[in-house]
């Protein structure tokens, strides 16, 4: 079945179409969040939430359209929104923390330790950057998005994208700068 038909299924009340709909888009939807928040709790409760907006949303939804950039858009901004409302972005990386040693060091538990420090720090860095600039970054330089792909998500030119991560580019290597002059310190 086409995604097309998939969405005029979901817009008649099919309810096996909504749940391909969702089996189709939850991991990309729950990347972004958990990208966004670093917390895998708060990342399957907004995506939870964002399906809930979409199925509120769909039949705005224009069949023209490319769904995927329009699903992705819908998350950022649900995103961002939700950031404003709570003001606890990336509130907690402990739990992605907990295991990044494990995950990353294989057998050398010191090389897991460094990267996961190292990660903690960017994530840190990103923490200080400007929501759009940092959601472009993120998308771009974390997700491996195209910067056409990036505009599109976000809604803004291609210009505007290529501007947003030089500038995120800088500002994080702003941040980063004194971390880096304490690890040659020691």
């Amino acid at each position: 079945m086409n995604l097309e038909a998939i969405i005029k299924d979901c817009l008649e009340g099919d309810q096996g179409a909504w749940r391909m709909l969702v089996d189709l888009y939850s991991k990309k939807v729950f990347n972004m969040a958990y990208q966004f928040t670093g917390s895998r709790e708060e990342a399957e409760d907004l995506t939870q939430d964002i399906f809930m907006k979409l199925y509120r949303s769909l039949d705005k939804f224009d069949l023209d359209k490319n769904f995927t950039a329009w699903l992705l858009a819908l998350a950022k901004h649900y995103l961002i929104d939700e950031y404003r409302r709570t003001k606890l972005e990336k509130r907690s990386r402990d739990d992605f923390e907990d295991v990044a040693p494990t995950l990353a060091g294989g057998d050398d538990p010191e090389r897991g330790l460094a990267e996961a420090e190292t990660r903690r720090l960017l994530w840190s860095g990103l923490d200080r950057l400007p929501a759009d600039i940092r959601l472009a970054v993120i998308l771009k330089e974390i997700q491996g998005k195209t910067y056409e792909e990036v505009a599109e998500i976000s809604g803004v030119p291609i210009g505007t994208v290529k501007s947003r991560i030089n500038r995120g580019r800088l500002q994080l290597a702003r941040i980063l700068q004194p971390a880096r002059e304490d690890e040659h310190d020691v």
